[in-house]
């Protein structure tokens, strides 16, 4: 006779990862595991189960009417564990949440912004992780990510907050004293595809000859060089919008370019909500205007 036991719980954790992503490879990203250990391990669940619940294709995954059957029941299991869980815990565990960000925008948008949060939402506490460049995962520990780069492939559960233009910016005390602005040192962020380059080909124009770009791995360093009169950089939408309401930052020219880039919100799976990222993830949106999850 079969047994009929409960599988283990990281064969359901890497089916329901690998169902809701219909693929082992994203999964894997998100489970923090390697790609074949995540196939391993939905093939023995496969195995105790006695039936395949993906058709396996080349590039691609798809779920057998067993397994279509079989992830909502997972899924809610899921959710109900996650929820006895924090309610036996309780405390602190709801009113903490760990965000992942790149420094640009923890400095230059979400810092400026804290104290309305903290007035809205007086209880939550917030470890803010930053990295100069973005990953292509989550940080381990962290529980809700803010992306700025190509639309995410590895999380089909990434909401658009904001696609920016750029434009130039500079403090207007440099505007005022400067002769001519082609003179002036420019600043850029280095691996963003859209940079000085798309800009003077959309304002019709051509980089100066011998124009030599100061660039850094952070709009961090470029915008706020740029704030203290170092010089022209290109900023965008999301992070110099309270700088140029505030006087600090003015844009020269009125061109801006569409960025190939933009800002994602990667909330936590269903099962891992807590009140702190439920609240976090609705001020978010509100900020943004971005439709509510």
């Amino acid at each position: 006779m079969k047994d009929l036991t409960l599988p283990p719980l990281n064969w359901l954790r890497a089916f329901e990862a690998s169902a809701r992503m219909l693929s082992f490879t994203a999964a894997a990203h998100e489970l923090h595991m390697s790609q074949p250990a995540v196939s391993q391990q939905v093939k023995a669940l496969e195995v105790h189960l006695g039936r395949a619940l993906f058709v396996r294709r080349t590039r691609s995954l798809q779920l057998t009417q067993a397994g279509q059957n079989y992830l909502p029941t997972v899924q809610q299991a899921f959710n109900t564990l996650g929820a006895g869980t924090r309610a036996l815990i309780g405390g602190d565990r709801g009113k903490v949440l760990t965000i992942h960000c790149n420094l640009a925008f923890s400095v230059l948008w979400l810092a400026p912004r804290l104290a309305a949060l903290q007035q809205i939402h007086p209880w939550l506490v917030l470890n803010v992780v930053t990295m100069i460049w973005d990953p292509k995962a989550h940080t381990p520990a962290a529980e809700i990510e803010i992306r700025f780069g190509p639309e995410p492939n590895d999380r089909k559960n990434a909401v658009l907050l904001s696609k920016d233009h750029c434009f130039p910016v500079a403090s207007p005390r440099l505007c005022v004293e400067a002769d001519s602005w082609t003179s002036m040192p420019l600043f850029d962020c280095a691996g963003v595809e859209t940079g000085w380059d798309h800009w003077f080909l959309a304002n019709n124009s051509k980089m100066p000859t011998g124009k030599i770009i100061n660039l850094a791995s952070t709009y961090s360093v470029t915008i706020m060089a740029a704030a203290h009169c170092a010089g022209i950089s290109l900023g965008h939408d999301t992070l110099v919008a309270g700088m140029l309401d505030t006087g600090q930052l003015v844009k020269p020219f009125e061109t801006d370019i569409e960025m190939a880039e933009a800002y994602y919100l990667l909330p936590p799976a269903a099962y891992n909500e807590t009140p702190a990222s439920r609240a976090f993830t609705a001020w978010l949106l509100d900020c943004f205007d971005a439709p509510a999850i």
